[in-house]
């Protein structure tokens, strides 16, 4: 079983200061993760005009919120995360402009918006790294793949690292166009593993069993083989044959899910479906 990882203060000696444009749900969780990991609130500038309470309460700590645009409230920022939504990112990102300087590093993780968006809009030679989180980021147990343009340092990639990796786990890719896949993997994939438990609470019912008992099951089924390999060493593959008798119940129901057009079949043209739309959302 693996070891469980030890929390990092990896964001203590953050140099400067860190700009979150949105703290909705994703970036409010960013946030937490980043406080978490020892980001001290004055060093954080967050724009969100709907800001909830916990971000009015950081602001009493030294978080600066909204400030007015002016040359006063000019600063830049050791690196910007955009985390708004894609369809306000043609009004949103332009002004970030004022916080940009030749250090700068931008990280955006909406879906959708491509580097080459994002190159146009902020200044010319802008750092930038393109991220997919999804949403068990919430919980600090999310995955991200991030892309970076041809002007991220060494340095920055390391920071960007840090501060992604405060929801989970960081992977990085060379090749944009594969985050189209990405995000119908792990961006989408949350979706497929609720819709699992849905199916799978609807055919204990049918088999039987009351709804609210059926639901559970389904429910911590999922959950707890989730967690199992978490901590497991063993690949998914080895962990299913594991739980498969020759002849037994799990290997009827696999004979099943394992024929052709099964399970492997629809989830494949799932996600090609799923890639293919982000594919043509990004334009």
């Amino acid at each position: 079983m693996k070891k469980p990882v030890k929390s990092q203060k990896t964001l203590a000696a953050f140099p400067g200061h860190l700009l979150l444009l949105g703290a909705g749900k994703m970036g409010g969780a960013m946030l937490d993760g980043w406080l978490a990991r020892g980001l001290k609130p004055k060093n954080v500038i967050v724009l969100d005009p709907m800001a909830g309470k916990p971000i009015k309460a950081l602001a009493k700590r030294g978080l600066l919120l909204n400030p007015k645009p002016g040359p006063k409230s000019k600063a830049e920022a050791t690196a910007i995360m955009i985390a708004v939504k894609p369809q306000m990112a043609p009004e949103a990102v332009p002004p970030l402009g004022l916080y940009v300087g030749k250090s700068t590093l931008v990280v955006s993780i909406m879906a959708g918006r491509t580097i080459g968006f994002l190159e146009a809009n902020l200044p010319p030679g802008t750092a930038i790294v393109r991220a997919m989180p999804n949403t068990p980021a919430a919980i600090g147990r999310g995955i991200t793949v991030a892309v970076p343009n041809a002007k991220v340092s060494a340095r920055q990639r390391k920071l960007t690292t840090d501060l992604l990796a405060a929801t989970g786990t960081v992977e990085w890719v060379k090749d944009e166009s594969l985050i189209d896949a990405v995000t119908a993997t792990s961006g989408s994939g949350p979706a497929y593993v609720f819709l699992l438990v849905e199916a799978m609470t609807k055919a204990a019912i049918a088999a039987g069993l009351p709804a609210d008992l059926a639901g559970r099951l389904a429910r911590e089924t999922v959950a707890g083989s989730g967690e199992l390999l978490h901590r497991s060493d063993l690949d998914a593959a080895t962990l299913r044959q594991n739980v498969t008798s020759p002849g037994g119940t799990t290997a009827a129901a696999l004979a099943v899910l394992m024929a052709p057009s099964g399970f492997d079949d629809l989830l494949t043209k799932a996600i090609a479906a799923a890639t293919n739309r982000s594919r043509e959302l990004a334009g």
